[in-house]
C-alpha cells in the first residue's frame, strides 16, 4: 500500500542529493501553462461571455450570469445545518484571532537628527479569492483566505468558485454560506483557470483585482503563473503534503489516521513517515490497511495516493537525521510525534505548518486551531510561507530628510553614485547645494 526508502547508515547524503531521494508528486505547471493559455485570452477579450461558455464546457452547466445574486447567499446560509454553521462560526473566530496578531504596526526610525524613514503598511485596494469545488467542497478555505485580506483591511473582496450543475448553477450551497457569515457579498460561479483570468482582467461583471488567493488545482496553478506580474498571487499550490517525524513513542494509529487524512484529497497527495523505528513502521503499516477499508474515497483518491511514488515510509538512524529529511523535504504540513516534541519541532526550519505532539493533527490546522491552511507546496516551505494577515500588505517606506540631515551625508551620496559610474544620482544631491562654498568644494556643481 505503501512504499519504503531506506536512508539508514551511509544512505543519507547532504544538500540537493537527499531532496531528490525524497518521494515527490509529478505536478508541472509549466506543462499546464500552454493549454491554459487560450483560456486566459478567451477571457481578456470576451469577458463574461467566455466564462459563460467555459461554465457549460467544463461545469456542464448554462449559466445566465456569473455574479451570484444576493439572495442565494442569504437562502443557504438559512438552510445550512445548524450543526455546521456553528462550526465554521467557531472557525472563523479562531482564524481572526490569529490573524488579528498578525496586523503590521506603522513605525518610524530616526536614523540622524532630522532624518527618519517610516515604514507604513497598506492593504492591496482589492483581492480575488478561488475557493475550489472540484472533488471536495472547501468552505474552510473560504475563511482561510477571506479572514486574513479582511484583517489586513483590504476593502474590496471578491470570491469565485466553480458552478455546480446539483445546485442550478450556483456554486455549492456550503460555500455560499461561508460567505455570507464572512460577509462576502460579491460572489462569482466561476472555476479554475478562467477565474483567475476574470480576476486578472476583470470583466463586465467583475472588476480585476490586484491579487488573486486561493487552493486550486494545476489549471489554477497555472493561471496564477500567467499572471505573475500583472496580478500578486500567493503561491502555485500543488497536491497537499503530509510529513510525520516519530520515534517509538508515537501511537501507530494517530500516525496511519493522520496519513489517510490528508491522501484522502487528492490521488496525488503525499503522504510520508519518517521514523528511526522499524517496529512503528511495521505497525502504521499495518494499520493502514483497515483504516482505509474502513473509510471512503479509497479507490479515486486514497489508494493511489499512499502507493504513488509521491508517498514513503522513509527510515533513518535517529531523530536527528530525521530533522535532517523533513528539514529536506520542506512538508506543507509536518507533524512531530517523538518523545519531547516541542524541542524536536523548535529545531524545524522547513516546514508550512507544524504540529506539535499527538493532540494536534494536521486535520484541527484544517479547520479549527486558528492557524491558515494556505500552505507551500512542493517543497517551497524552504522559501514561502503560508497565506497570512502579511500576504495582504505592501510595505512602503517614508523617507524624511531635512536639509542638515542630507547634507551630513551628502559625500557619501555622491561617491557611491560615482563609484557605480551614475553620477546623474549625485548630481541631484550636489544641485540641492548650489552657491554652499563648504558643501560644493571639490564637487563639480550643476551649472558652475
Amino acid at each position: 500500500m505503501i512504499s519504503r526508502i531506506d536512508l539508514r547508515g551511509d544512505a543519507l547524503p547532504d544538500g540537493p542529493a537527499l531532496r531528490d531521494l525524497l518521494p515527490r508528486a509529478d505536478f508541472d505547471v509549466s506543462a499546464a501553462l500552454e493549454k491554459v493559455r487560450p483560456i486566459c485570452e478567451a477571457v481578456h477579450h470576451r469577458g463574461d461571455a467566455a466564462l459563460i461558455d467555459f461554465a457549460e464546457k467544463f461545469d456542464g452547466v448554462r449559466l445566465e450570469s456569473v455574479r451570484v445574486p444576493a439572495e442565494a447567499l442569504n437562502d443557504a446560509l438559512e438552510q445550512l445545518d445548524p450543526a455546521v454553521r456553528a462550526a465554521l462560526e467557531e472557525s472563523i473566530r479562531r482564524a481572526r484571532l490569529v490573524h488579528r496578531e498578525q496586523r503590521r504596526t506603522t513605525r518610524t526610525t530616526q536614523v540622524v537628527p532630522g532624518g527618519s524613514v517610516t515604514e507604513k503598511w497598506v492593504p492591496v485596494d482589492r483581492v480575488g479569492l478561488y475557493a475550489p469545488g472540484g472533488r471536495s467542497v472547501y468552505p474552510s478555505s473560504v475563511i482561510m483566505n477571506v479572514v486574513p485580506a479582511q484583517e489586513a483591511g483590504v476593502g474590496s473582496v471578491a470570491l469565485a468558485s466553480p458552478p455546480q450543475a446539483d445546485f442550478g448553477g450556483l456554486p455549492h450551497p456550503t460555500i455560499l454560506a461561508a460567505c455570507a457569515l464572512l460577509g462576502v457579498d460579491e460572489v462569482y460561479a466561476v472555476g479554475g483557470a478562467q477565474a483567475v483570468a476574470m480576476f486578472a482582467h476583470g470583466t463586465e461583471s467583475c472588476a480585476p483585482a490586484n491579487m488573486v488567493t486561493g487552493p486550486g488545482n494545476i489549471w489554477v496553478a497555472a493561471a496564477k503563473r500567467y499572471f505573475t506580474g500583472r496580478i500578486g498571487i500567493d503561491t502555485e499550490a500543488g497536491p497537499t503534503e503530509i510529513a510525520v517525524l516519530a520515534d517509538d513513542t508515537a501511537d501507530p494509529v494517530h500516525v496511519a489516521a493522520d496519513l489517510i487524512s490528508q491522501a484522502e484529497h487528492d490521488p496525488l497527495a503525499a503522504a510520508v513517515l519518517v521514523t528511526d523505528s522499524v517496529t512503528l513502521a511495521d505497525a502504521v503499516e499495518k494499520e493502514l490497511e483497515p483504516q482505509v477499508a474502513a473509510t471512503k474515497h479509497i479507490e479515486d483518491r486514497i489508494a493511489p495516493a499512499l502507493a504513488g511514488r509521491q508517498s514513503a515510509i522513509v527510515l533513518v538512524d535517529g531523530v536527528e537525521e530525521g530533522l535532517r529529511v523533513v528539514n529536506a523535504y520542506g512538508a506543507e504540513h509536518l507533524e512531530i510525534q517523538t518523545a519531547d516534541a516541542a524541542a524536536v519541532a523548535d529545531r524545524v526550519r522547513n516546514a508550512g505548518a507544524i504540529f506539535v505532539g499527538p493532540w494536534a493533527p494536521v486535520s484541527l490546522g484544517d479547520y479549527a486551531a486558528g492557524s491558515n491552511h494556505v500552505l507551500p507546496t512542493g517543497g517551497c516551505a524552504c522559501h514561502s510561507s503560508g497565506l497570512s494577515v502579511q500576504s495582504f500588505l505592501r510595505g512602503i517606506h517614508i523617507v524624511d530628510y531635512t536639509r542638515d540631515a542630507l547634507a551630513d551625508v551628502a559625500h557619501h551620496v555622491v561617491t557611491l553614485a560615482e563609484a557605480e559610474d551614475l553620477p546623474a544620482h549625485g548630481a541631484a544631491v550636489k544641485a540641492r547645494f548650489v552657491g554652499d562654498e563648504q558643501m560644493s568644494r571639490g564637487w563639480k556643481v550643476p551649472g558652475k
